[in-house]
C-alpha cells in the first residue's frame, strides 16, 4: 500500500477506538471527542491510557479494574477473544502490559517509509562506512544469504523498484567511499605530535589538512519540516602543492562532493602505516561528514560563480571553499550535542575530494528520492516491462496500436538491390518502372502495418522514389549522405539493437536519428550514453548528418573532446545562434539592397519578419502569378528569368542561374531560390526569442527547451540535472541509449523520466536501446552487490537473451585491400604466443589482486619496438592487459626501454581491457598475465571485449597450457591454438604492407623461442637500423644536421638494458579486485595530449630513403643467426635476485604521488573516458 492508503486505514482504526470510547467508556470521553491528529502518536496514546488509569485508581483504588477495562476495550474492538472463549485461547495474553502495548501499536501513526527516506542523510558516516553488517566486505564467497535487496525480480510497484535501487546504490557508493578514504588518509600518514596535535607525515593528492572550519549559516526550517532548510560552512586549506594539483583543487565545481574527516591519531611520529592492519586504529579516525561544494571564495569572501568568464587569479596558497552540509545530518548531530555528546563540527582536520566520474552518487540518490516523492509516470507500453511482468516483445512496434505504415527512409539504401536485400521476406513493388527514376531517396509503405486485420495483411512494400526539393542555388545547400538504418527504430515502441563488436551498431543509431529527424521534424530526440567517449563518438557522426546545426545540442563536460572546431555546448550553441542571427540579418540587408527597398529592415528579427511579409512575399506571389497563370496559359521559358525578382541577390551563386533549356528545370531553380530565402526568415523567426531574452542563462534554457531537436548527454548528467530539466519544462519524444549494456538499471530508468507527464501520461513514443550484453557489464566493485544482489545487470540483459551464432566476416572485411594485406614482419595476422616463466617466475602478486608478469611485459614491449622499427605508426598500436598491476609494469618497461627513444616512442595507449571497451585500434598486443589460475578472464564477456579490439592484427601473450584447458574459453582458444604458439616473424619486410594474406613469405619465418630471444633480436635489429640511418644522413644531410638528429638516438642507447633489468618500486596502498577500477591517482580519463606518442622524426618517405633504410637480406640473416643461439655476455646472462620480485606500481608511500605525477606527465596513464560529472 502507498502512504495515503496506510494513513486512511490508521484513521479508521482510531475512529473505531473513539466511537467505542464514546459509547461504552465515559471515562475516555475527552479522548473520544479529540481531533484524530492530536491522539494518533504513541506519546499521546500513552498519555491517554495513563490518565485513564489514574482516574480509575482514584475512584476504585484497584489496579485490577484498569486491566479489566483494557480487556473490555480490546474485546469490543475484536483485538482479543471474548471471555467466554477463554478456555479455547489459553495462549492469548491478557496482562496489563500486553494490552496497553496492543492498543497503542494498533492505533499509533505508522512511520512513513517515504518520510524516513526524506529524513535520511545521503552522505555515509563513520558508523555506516566500516560496518560489515551494512556494507559487506569485498571478499564475498557467494555462499549464504545476505540482508540485501535483490534486482532481477518482479517488483510490486515503481516505488518498490526505486527503493531497491536506492538502497543498493547507496551501499555500493558507501563501499567506494570507504576505499577512497582509506587510500587518501593513509597517504597523509597522520601522527600524534608531542603537543597532542596532529602531525602529517605524508601528503595526498586527493586530501588536504584543514586550516580552519566554521559553520557560517543555519537557515530556518521550511514550513512543515524539522531540519534546517540550508546549512553552509567555510573550509580553508593550504594548497602549497605543485601547480597541476593546485589547479585540480581550484577547479572543484559547484555540486562536487567532498568529505570532512576528523582524525585523532595515537601513533607517535615515525610510525609506519601498515596496510595489512585495520585502518581506523592506525589513523585514529573519529568522524566523517559529507558536504557539497558551492564554490571557492574570492578575496572579498564571495563565491566565484561558474561561467564562460575566466576565473580570477587569487594570491597566496590558502583557499576557502563554501560548502553545503547535509541538513538532516546536521539536525541529528545537533540533537546529539544537546544531549551532551561531542560537537563533531569542531574537530574536522582533513578535506577529501574524489574523482569527478566517481562522485555522482549524491545526485543519483537525490534523483531517486525525488522520483519516489513524485508521481512516477512511464508509458503504458513500458510499465509492466520495467516491473518484470509480461512479454518484453509486447512493446515492439508490431504490437503497438499506432504503427506508421509510410516512412521516408531518406538515404538509407544505396539502390533498389540494396533495398530488396534488406527485406528478403517482403514482396517489393515500385510505383514507377522508369529505371532512371528508381534512385534514392525512397519512401516505403508497409502494407502489413496499415492493415488492422493480421490475416489480411500481406508482406508487401510499396516503394516510391522521390526527389528532395533543392534548398537553394548554392552547392552547400546539397544534402549530406550516410548509409545504414533500421526499420524498427522509426516505429513507436521499444527497439533493441544488439550485435557483436564491429557490426555497425553506432551507424544504425546514427541513421535512426537521421530518419526520425526528417520524418518527424517536430519531435525531439534524447541521446544517452554511459561515457563521454561513446557520446562524442556518436555525436561526431551525427554532426556529419544532413541535420541543421542549430538543432544539435551536447550537454555535460566532455564536449571539448569532440573532433570538431564547433562548440555544441549550451553556451556554444547560444553563441552560434547569435552569430548566425547576425549573418542572416546581413543577408536580409543584402536582399533589401537587391530589391531597392529603403529603411532599416535588418535591425532585428522582428523588422526582418515585417520586411518578408510585406516586400518579399508579395514579390514572389506576383512572380508566380506571371509564370503560373490561373488560366493555364503557356508562358515563354525566358519569362522565368526575366520576371525573377531576386537576380541581384543570387549573383554570387553558380551562373547562369537559369539555363533556359527546360521550363520545369528553370521553375525548380526559381522555387529553390525562394526556399533559400524563406529558410532565412524562418530561422530569424526562431531566433527572435534570443533578442528578447537578455541573459545567457535564459537563452541557454530556451535553446534546450524549444530550439534543440537532438540533445545528447551521459546518463550521469541526466541524473545530475534531472531536477533542473524538469523545472524548466524539458520535453522529448524519443530516447536512444548507446552502450546500454554498460548502464546500471537505475541509470537506465532515470532518463525515461526527465520530463513531467502531460495529462497523466508520459509523452515518450520511442525507446531505442543499442548495446551488446555479451560485452562487459556495469562496473560494480563490491562482489556481494555484484553477484548476490544482481546489481551489475543492465536493463537490456533482462529484455534480450542472445548468443553469437555463426559469426563470419563482413563483406567489406573480405573485399577491402587493407584486410587482404598481411602484417609486415609477421607470418600471421593473429597469433597466441606462449610465454613461459622467466628466471623461474611467472605471475606474481606483491599485493592482493595486483597481478604482474614480467616475462609477458617484456615480450609485449619487445614486439612493440620491433613493429616501430619496421615502420608501424605508434598511434596504431595499443597494448592491453587484464590487470592493473600488469598495466603499470608494462608502462615502466616502456619507460625503461623506449619511451624517450625518437625511433620508437610510446604506443597509443597502455591500459586494461575493461577500460578499452568501445574503442579499437589497428594492432593490439594483449597480455593475459595469469599463469596459475585463469582469473576473471573466465568471464566470457571480458574475453569478447579483449578479442574484438583489433582491426588488422592481434597478438596475445599468455600461458597457453592454462587457458586452453579452461572450459568457458574453449571455442576461442581452439581457434588460437590451431596456429603455432611461438611467434613467427618474417624478416626483410617493412611497413606499409605489400604481401597478401594468402601469399607465402619470400623467406622462411624466424621462430622466436622466448622473450629473451625476442629482446636480443630487437636489440641487434635496432643497432642495424641506426647504422642504416647513419649512412643515409651521411649521404643526404650536413654534419650539423646529422649531429642534431642522431644526438637523441645515441643519448638513448643507455635505455637498452638486459631483459628483465627494470627498476623496481614497492607498491603499497589499496588495490581493487575489479579490473575496471584503477585506484591509482594518475589520470583515469583518456587525455589525448598525454596519450599521443612523443613526436619523432620519421624516416624519409622518398623511395631512395626507403631503399637505404631497408636491411639487406644477408644482414637480416646475419642477425637471425646471431640471436638464434643464446647470446653470450651480459645480455644473455640470467639476472639474479631482482627479477625474482617483479616490478610493481609507482605509488609507494612518501614518494608515491611524485612517481604518479611523473607517470601522468611522461606517460599519460589513463583509464576509461567516463561520466563527465
Amino acid at each position: 500500500m502507498v502512504d495515503i492508503n496506510i494513513w486512511v486505514c490508521q484513521i479508521k482504526n482510531i475512529i473505531l477506538f473513539q466511537k467505542a470510547a464514546f459509547a461504552k467508556f465515559p471515562d475516555l470521553r475527552n479522548f473520544a471527542l479529540a481531533n484524530v491528529a492530536s491522539v494518533d502518536t504513541r506519546k499521546s496514546l500513552e498519555k491517554t491510557l495513563w490518565s485513564f488509569k489514574k482516574k480509575l485508581n482514584f475512584i476504585c483504588n484497584k489496579t485490577i479494574v484498569f486491566q479489566e477495562k483494557l480487556i473490555l476495550i480490546a474485546t469490543y474492538l475484536n483485538l482479543v477473544p471474548p471471555p467466554e472463549t477463554e478456555m479455547e485461547y489459553k495462549w492469548c495474553r491478557l496482562d496489563e502490559t500486553f494490552l496497553r502495548e496492543l492498543l497503542i501499536s494498533r492505533h499509533e501513526r505508522r512511520a512513513s517509509q517515504l518520510e524516513a527516506l526524506n529524513e535520511m542523510p545521503l552522505y555515509p558516516t563513520e558508523d555506516i562506512i566500516w560496518d560489515e553488517n551494512v556494507v559487506p566486505t569485498a571478499y564475498f564467497s557467494g555462499e549464504g544469504c545476505l540482508a540485501l535487496p535483490k534486482l532481477n525480480l518482479q517488483f510490486l510497484t515503481l516505488h518498490d523498484y526505486l527503493l531497491r535501487n536506492f538502497n543498493l546504490f547507496r551501499l555500493e557508493s558507501t563501499y567506494e567511499i570507504r576505499q577512497d578514504i582509506e587510500d587518501a588518509v593513509s597517504r597523509l600518514c597522520p601522527w600524534k605530535a608531542e603537543d597532542t596535535s596532529v602531525y602529517w607525515g605524508g601528503w595526498a593528492r586527493m586530501a588536504q589538512p584543514i586550516i580552519n572550519f566554521a559553520v557560517v549559516e543555519v537557515a530556518k526550517p521550511n514550513i512543515g519540516e524539522k531540519r534546517p532548510s540550508r546549512v553552509r560552512a567555510d573550509v580553508t586549506v593550504n594548497l602549497a602543492v605543485r601547480p597541476e594539483i593546485k589547479n585540480e583543487w581550484e577547479n572543484l565545481r559547484k555540486h562536487d562532493v567532498c568529505f570532512l574527516i576528523t582524525v585523532k591519531p595515537s601513533n607517535p611520529i615515525g610510525t609506519k602505516y601498515n596496510y595489512k592492519e585495520p585502518f581506523i586504529p592506525q589513523v585514529g579516525l573519529h568522524c566523517i561528514r559529507g558536504c557539497e561544494v558551492e564554490g571557492m571564495l574570492d578575496s572579498n569572501g564571495r563565491v566565484i560563480e561558474d561561467g564562460p568568464e575566466p576565473r580570477p587569479v587569487l594570491p597566496g596558497d590558502q583557499r576557502t571553499y563554501r560548502v553545503w552540509l547535509d541538513c538532516n545530518q546536521y539536525r541529528n548531530d545537533m540533537n546529539n550535542t544537546n544531549q551532551g555528546k561531542e560537537d563533531v563540527y569542531e574537530g574536522f582536520n582533513i578535506l577529501m575530494r574524489r574523482k569527478p566520474k566517481e562522485n555522482n552518487f549524491k545526485a543519483v540518490l537525490e534523483t531517486i528520492r525525488e522520483l519516489m516523492n513524485t508521481e512516477c509516470v512511464v508509458p503504458e507500453w513500458l510499465h509492466d516491462i520495467i516491473l518484470g511482468y509480461g512479454d518484453p516483445s509486447a512493446a515492439h512496434y508490431t504490437k503497438m496500436p499506432n504503427q506508421i505504415p509510410t516512412v521516408d527512409f531518406n538515404d538509407t539504401f544505396i539502390n533498389m538491390d540494396h533495398l530488396r536485400s534488406c527485406f528478403p521476406e517482403y514482396e517489393v513493388k515500385v510505383k514507377t518502372n522508369d529505371p532512371k527514376k528508381l534512385v534514392r531517396p525512397f519512401t516505403l509503405t508497409f502494407e502489413d502495418l496499415s492493415k488492422e486485420d493480421e490475416e489480411e495483411a500481406k508482406k508487401i512494400i510499396i516503394v516510391e522514389p522521390h526527389v528532395i526539393p533543392r534548398r537553394g542555388p548554392y552547392l552547400f545547400n546539397e544534402p549530406k549522405k550516410v548509409m545504414e538504418a533500421i526499420k524498427s527504430g522509426m516505429q513507436p515502441g521499444l527497439t533493441l539493437v544488439v550485435g557483436p563488436p564491429g557490426t555497425g551498431k553506432t551507424d544504425v543509431a546514427v541513421q535512426i536519428i537521421s530518419n526520425i529527424y526528417h520524418n518527424f521534424p517536430n519531435q525531439r530526440t534524447l541521446i544517452v550514453t554511459h561515457s563521454n567517449q561513446a557520446l562524442n563518438q556518436l555525436f561526431d557522426k551525427i554532426v556529419a548528418l544532413d541535420i541543421d546545426e542549430r538543432h544539435l545540442l551536447r550537454l555535460g563536460h566532455g564536449e571539448e573532446a569532440l573532433e570538431t572546431e564547433k562548440d555544441f555546448s549550451r553556451y556554444g550553441r547560444v553563441n552560434y545562434v547569435l552569430a548566425k542571427r547576425l549573418d542572416l540579418l546581413m543577408e536580409v540587408e543584402k536582399l533589401q539592397r537587391s530589391i531597392k527597398v529603403e529603411g532599416d529592415v535588418a535591425y532585428t528579427c522582428e523588422t526582418a519578419g515585417h520586411f518578408y511579409l510585406y516586400q518579399i512575399l508579395s514579390r514572389w506571389e506576383h512572380f508566380l502569378s506571371i509564370v503560373k497563370p490561373k488560366n493555364g496559359k503557356h508562358v515563354s521559358i525566358n519569362l522565368i528569368s526575366d520576371e525573377f525578382p531576386f537576380h541581384q541577390f543570387f549573383e554570387n551563386a553558380p551562373q547562369p542561374l537559369f539555363k533556359g533549356q527546360s521550363f520545369e528545370e528553370d521553375l525548380e531553380v526559381a522555387e529553390s531560390c525562394f526556399r533559400y530565402i524563406d529558410h532565412i526568415f524562418k530561422e530569424l523567426e526562431e531566433f527572435r526569442a534570443f533578442e528578447l531574452l537578455r541573459s545567457g542563462l535564459d537563452r541557454s534554457k530556451y535553446l534546450l527547451v524549444k530550439e534543440a531537436k537532438i540533445i545528447a548527454m551521459t546518463c550521469t548528467h541526466a541524473a545530475l540535472k534531472r531536477k533542473e530539466l524538469v523545472e524548466i519544462g524539458f520535453k522529448y519524444d524519443n530516447i536512444l541509449m548507446e552502450e546500454s549494456a554498460q548502464i546500471l538499471e537505475i541509470e537506465t530508468f532515470i532518463p525515461l523520466l526527465l520530463q513531467n507527464p502531460q495529462d497523466g501520461f508520459n509523452r515518450l513514443k520511442r525507446w531505442i536501446m543499442i548495446g551488446d550484453h555479451h560485452q562487459l557489464p556495469p562496473v560494480i566493485k563490491n562482489m556481494a552487490f555484484q553477484k548476490y544482489s544482481n546489481m551489475e545487470q543492465s536493463f537490456i540483459c533482462n529484455l534480450y537473451k542472445w548468443r553469437y551464432k555463426n559469426l563470419g566476416n563482413l563483406k567489406h572485411v573480405e573485399n577491402w585491400s587493407e584486410y587482404q594485406l598481411a602484417n609486415p614482419g609477421f607470418a600471421y595476422d593473429f597469433q597466441l604466443v606462449d610465454v613461459q616463466d622467466f628466471n623461474g617466475v611467472g605471475e606474481s602478486e606483491p599485493s592482493p589482486y595486483f597481478y604482474q608478469n614480467l616475462a609477458e611485459a617484456e615480450y609485449c614491449v619487445a614486439v612493440f619496438m620491433f613493429m616501430r622499427l619496421l615502420g608501424y605508426a605508434a598511434n596504431k598500436i595499443t597494448i592491453l592487459t587484464t590487470y592493473n598491476g600488469q598495466k603499470h609494469l608494462i608502462r615502466d618497461v616502456i619507460n625503461t626501454r623506449c619511451a624517450n627513444n625518437p625511433l620508437i616512442g610510446r604506443p597509443h595507449k597502455v591500459t586494461t581491457v575493461d577500460k578499452y571497451q568501445g574503442q579499437q585500434n589497428d594492432y593490439i598486443l594483449l597480455s593475459l598475465v595469469r599463469t596459475r589460475a585463469v582469473g576473471h578472464l573466465r568471464d566470457v564477456r571480458r574475453l569478447v571485449v579483449a578479442m574484438s579490439r583489433a582491426r588488422l592484427g592481434l597478438y596475445i601473450f599468455a600461458r597457453v597450457s592454462l587457458f586452453k584447458n579452461c572450459f568457458e574459453l574453449t571455442p576461442a582458444f581452439e581457434q588460437l591454438t590451431s596456429r603455432p604458439t611461438k611467434l613467427h616473424l618474417v624478416l626483410n619486410e617493412l611497413y606499409p604492407p605489400i604481401r597478401y594474406n594468402n601469399q607465402r613469405p619470400s623467406m622462411k619465418p624466424m621462430i622466436v623461442e622466448d622473450m629473451t630471444h625476442m629482446a636480443n633480436y630487437v636489440y641487434k635489429y635496432y643497432i642495424e637500423r641506426v647504422k642504416q640511418l647513419k649512412q643515409f644522413y651521411d649521404t643526404f644531410l650536413s654534419i650539423s644536421e646529422f649531429v642534431t638528429i642522431m644526438f637523441s638516438v645515441v643519448a638513448n642507447r643507455k635505455k637498452w638494458e638486459k631483459p628483465g633489468d627494470v627498476e623496481i618500486h614497492s607498491h603499497e596502498g589499496f588495490v581493487s579486485s575489479h579490473p575496471g577500477e584503477d585506484r591509482d591517482t594518475d589520470s583515469e580519463d583518456e587525455d589525448a595530449s598525454n596519450q599521443l606518442p612523443i613526436p619523432i622524426q620519421d624516416e624519409p618517405v622518398e623511395d631512395r630513403a626507403m631503399e637505404v633504410l631497408a636491411i639487406p637480406t644477408q644482414t637480416a640473416d646475419h642477425i637471425e643467426t646471431e640471436v638464434s643461439q643464446p647470446l653470450e655476455g651480459e645480455v644473455s646472462q640470467p639476472i639474479e635476485g631482482e627479477v625474482s620480485q617483479p616490478m610493481e606500481s609507482n605509488d609507494s608511500q612518501i614518494h608515491d604521488e611524485e612517481m604518479e605525477e611523473q607517470n601522468e606527465e611522461g606517460m599519460g596513464d589513463t583509464g576509461e573516458a567516463e561520466n563527465d560529472e
